[in-house]
């Protein structure tokens, strides 16, 4: 069983982990049911999509690792809300981060609190970030907000964890390829122990 909170708890036979890398989930995941969807939001969007049709999960837990100024490397942050940092359009008149035309507010609001993590808000969008000066997100990532949206659309729970592995600034690039092996034994030790 995975706990979420005192009370609620989901069979991890039913639950399915996601990923962009298999490096983020290490050998950790293998006897889990895993899918690796490849980077970027469209990859994303389309492996998940897929695999809910084959599986029916009935929790989704998105695991991986982004770049954060807020949080610490080698922390393990709870995203319960999610922007689509790379969407603009506001020379149409749309809010910046509003998929216009869409019904959904430029923040969705769909993830579950996981007991004992600080909450972050995780902007989404297909560009690794160096410069992240943004102040409406605090943590940057490739593929959560499709993962979270389609997870709210088909009305299944959605628990997604980040491993901070850099801080998005000028050593981004070097530091993930050092910390993303950790992620796997971080999330780990905050799921399975």
């Amino acid at each position: 069983m995975i706990k979420i909170t005192g009370e609620l708890q989901f069979n991890i036979e039913k639950t399915l982990f996601v990923f962009a890398l298999d490096s983020e989930a290490g050998k950790v995941f293998n006897d889990k049911n895993k899918l690796i969807t490849g980077i970027g939001k469209v990859n994303a969007a389309i492996e998940l999509t897929q695999e809910i049709q084959r599986r029916k999960p009935e929790l989704i837990v998105n695991l991986g690792s982004a770049g954060s100024k807020s949080f610490h490397k080698g922390e393990v942050v709870c995203c319960t809300k999610f922007i689509q940092r790379d969407m603009d359009v506001r020379g149409l008149g749309f809010e910046l981060y509003e998929t216009p035309l869409s019904g959904i507010p430029p923040v969705l609001e769909y993830g579950m609190e996981k007991e004992g993590l600080p909450k972050g808000i995780c902007g989404t969008g297909d560009s690794f970030e160096m410069n992240h000066a943004e102040t409406v997100y605090d943590i940057v990532d490739m593929e959560a907000y499709p993962l979270a949206l389609i997870a709210m659309k088909k009305d299944i729970p959605f628990l997604c964890l980040k491993y901070i592995s850099d801080d998005a600034g000028s050593e981004a690039a070097d530091d993930w390829t050092v910390q993303v092996h950790l992620a796997s034994e971080a999330f780990n030790q905050i799921l399975f122990s």
